[in-house]
């Protein structure tokens, strides 16, 4: 990843789809979104910042309505009703750099369920994500040679929340996906029930952004010779969203 596109949060971000209910600080979402800015600038990340978007409070995470996938755009089609919309002006922004797929009804695709691996694409059928969406994208990505593998996210809201790429041959995963076939020539990194939320880690150059707070993934990525960026996420984490779910990333 070289480039990303990123939203911070506006004052609608208080409304943000939530499993947990908790209240969302808005101020404390905005400046720990500017230490997330930081932590990829700082990994040599070359960062676009759109102004918030008042209209759509999930906005901000701008990995769900659209992936970059060796120079195609795909143009996703939310499966939250709250979040249809985004996909939109996702797409006027993207326009003209890359050419667009959409995905489109009865199809149901978000960002979030979509692993990219360096031979494959994992797709994890979800809440937000059906079968029919997940069909559009293996037609789209066909012509790139990859082929779309499908597994159930169970009780997770997103295959990224369950496991993520970190380059170098390497995922990190939560224990019950650990073997899943899906993921066969990769080395898995195990993480504990305790730390399930720092799954969700992004590879920016040579380091790997995590949410603050998780010592045993941040051990483990050090022990496997990476650098650790820990920036804070509270606020995102009570909108069931991690540090992948903030960058549009390629």
């Amino acid at each position: 990843m070289k480039h990303a596109i990123v939203r911070p949060p506006g004052a609608s971000f208080a409304q943000a789809i939530s499993s947990q209910g908790a209240p969302i600080d808005v101020a404390l979402a905005q400046a720990q979104h500017a230490e997330y800015r930081q932590a990829l600038a700082a990994a040599g990340v070359a960062l676009e910042v759109l102004p918030p978007d008042e209209r759509y409070p999930d906005s901000c995470f701008m990995q769900d309505p659209a992936l970059i996938v060796e120079g195609m755009a795909i143009i996703c089609r939310p499966g939250a009703p709250s979040r249809r919309g985004e996909e939109v002006a996702i797409a006027e922004v993207l326009e003209g750099r890359f050419p667009l797929t959409p995905i489109v009804k009865p199809g149901m695709l978000e960002g979030g369920d979509v692993l990219l691996l360096p031979d494959r694409t994992v797709v994890g059928r979800s809440g937000r994500t059906n079968r029919a969406g997940i069909a559009q994208l293996a037609v789209a990505l066909a012509e790139l040679g990859r082929p779309v593998l499908e597994v159930p996210t169970g009780e997770y809201l997103h295959l990224l929340s369950a496991a993520t790429y970190i380059g170098s041959n390497m995922l990190l995963a939560v224990e019950e996906f650990a073997g899943c076939a899906a993921f066969a020539g990769l080395q898995v990194i195990p993480v504990a029930a305790s730390e399930a939320y720092a799954v969700n880690a992004l590879r920016a150059g040579e380091s790997v952004i995590v949410p603050a707070g998780y010592p045993g993934v941040e051990g483990a990525l050090r022990a496997h010779g990476f650098t650790v960026l820990a920036t804070p996420t509270s606020e995102f984490a009570k909108a069931d969203g991690g540090v992948t779910c903030l960058a549009l990333a390629w």
